[in-house]
């Protein structure tokens, strides 16, 4: 039996059918933690109580991730627009009402250091997730994770003094992780809820990269002028002096990048190619790279900045990330992502692995490389190509968008985590796809999709899975395929 027939069957798994490194550690293994992602409007259209029984019920959920903070759609509010409402809560949209930003209380006295002081979320008045939930959690014996992301408006009060610079001069609607406004403003949100709340952890996402990719836009999102990237304000600049980058060099460096972006979206061929010509830019202009590791770092400081404080407030107070699902589909962005180099500063680590809507998004990335540096290899050669760098085989192009990609998928994602965290004490999380939006037509998930999921992460050595992106978009019948998974996972 290989793999792929392996998890064909795993919603059928026994102990006998399980890897053999799993078998043997099978008897001893711990509870795996198994998460939700939910945000505030779902107490409040559904009630705690009922949250909680439907989560535990349903998903043997045993870790509640509350978003705390966001001014973003995808782990807050109800369903996005112009998909298919779930079937629990309110039944309509909330886009007249959603505003976000932080669904707690905020003590002031941890934001000194920082212009971004007025954050509360107005959607529900006073209400506090946190006072609502915890007590009713800590009586179930669930644990509860604050849950925030790097996403902001732009009429938050001050906000401009902290966004990125683009090439062009002008402001982007991105907060500076160099900006010691931004970095006062992270660690006042730790200690915030820290110091305020009887909260188990905090898990925090920067779903972003550095300059270079985003040029290339090497990633599933939608493209963007390449001139928008990010960032070149005064205090990325004197970093880059600090360590030995020409700020100047750089920008030039970039110009010139930009220019063979905008000629390459053209299909203005240049004489020696795509590809070549990029690494003759890279040759002229080491700073591209450069730059690029620059944001890498300053990512990996916040990190590690987050961390010290969290053990400060209080040691036992876990504190992890979320790892972007351009991990999956980037070489460029997954070799930034080195494990061993987050882990000292990490207990746990949610990384994506959302397969449902992981074959639309892998289709829109190999679409967006290729309209740049590798304009000149045919779409399905490329996408073959990207199968072999990245370690997994799933199907054509074609049929991605439409059938996802596979619970093997997770599998082999999950597999490749766990033994990058190799050595290190630090959790592996994966993050699971249950009814994550898609384009009208293309793949949807079922309830036997996410037990397989579920159990390919587990089975490839996962300390737990979080079920992903928020439980306001998640069917009820499709969250039961979780609690499939961890009943037959413990029956194995």
């Amino acid at each position: 039996m290989d793999r792929r027939e392996f998890m064909a069957g795993a919603s059928a798994a026994t102990l006998s059918a399980m890897p053999p490194a799993r078998a043997l550690a099978a008897v001893n293994r711990p509870e795996p933690m198994v998460g939700i992602q939910v945000g505030a409007v779902s107490f409040v259209d559904e009630g705690v109580e009922q949250c909680l029984d439907i989560f535990q019920k349903e998903a043997s959920v045993n870790t509640l991730f509350v978003a705390s903070f966001t001014y973003g759609r995808g782990i807050a509010g109800r369903q996005i627009p112009g998909q298919p409402l779930p079937d629990h809560g309110q039944q309509q949209y909330d886009t007249d009402t959603f505003h976000g930003g932080c669904f707690t209380d905020i003590n002031p006295k941890y934001f000194a250091d920082t212009v971004i002081r007025d954050f509360r979320a107005p959607d529900f008045g006073n209400y506090d997730v946190l006072k609502a939930v915890l007590p009713e959690a800590k009586k179930r014996g669930l644990k509860t994770v604050c849950w925030f992301e790097d996403v902001f408006r732009r009429d938050v009060s001050n906000i401009r003094q902290v966004e990125e610079v683009e090439l062009t001069g002008d402001k982007a609607e991105t907060l500076c992780l160099n900006n010691p406004n931004y970095r006062a403003w992270l660690l006042g949100m730790v200690e915030n809820w820290g110091y305020t709340y009887d909260v188990d952890g905090i898990m925090w996402g920067s779903e972003r990269q550095g300059a270079f990719a985003n040029a290339l836009e090497a990633t599933h999102d939608e493209a963007s002028p390449p001139q928008r990237i990010t960032c070149f304000c005064q205090y990325c600049r004197a970093r880059a002096q600090k360590i030995g980058i020409d700020p100047e060099r750089a920008h030039k460096g970039f110009t010139e990048l930009v220019s063979y972006v905008e000629q390459s979206r053209r299909g203005r061929r240049p004489v020696d190619g795509y590809y070549t010509t990029l690494w003759r830019l890279m040759l002229y202009y080491p700073e591209l790279l450069a730059w690029e590791m620059l944001w890498t770092q300053s990512l990996r400081d916040t990190y590690a900045a987050m961390y010290a404080k969290a053990k400060e407030v209080k040691p036992s107070l876990q504190i992890g990330w979320h790892i972007w699902h351009n991990n999956s589909f980037n070489p460029i962005y997954r070799a930034e992502q080195d494990l061993q180099a987050i882990a000292p500063h990490s207990d746990f680590l949610k990384i994506v692995i959302y397969n449902n809507c992981g074959g639309e998004r892998l289709a829109y990335y190999i679409d967006n490389v290729n309209s740049t540096f590798y304009r000149d290899v045919p779409k399905e050669e490329l996408l073959r190509f990207h199968y072999r760098l990245l370690s997994y085989e799933e199907k054509g192009l074609a049929d991605i968008p439409f059938t996802g990609l596979s619970s093997d998928y997770v599998y082999r994602e999950t597999r490749r985590s766990r033994e990058g965290l190799q050595g290190t004490s630090t959790h592996l999380w994966p993050g699971i796809d249950v009814d994550i939006p898609v384009d009208k037509g293309h793949s949807t998930c079922t309830r036997q999709s996410v037990c397989d999921a579920v159990l390919a992460a587990l089975n490839a050595g996962a300390d737990g899975v979080l079920l992903s992106r928020k439980y306001s978009e998640m069917q009820l019948s499709h969250l039961r395929g979780a609690g499939d998974a961890i009943r037959q996972f413990r029956n194995s």
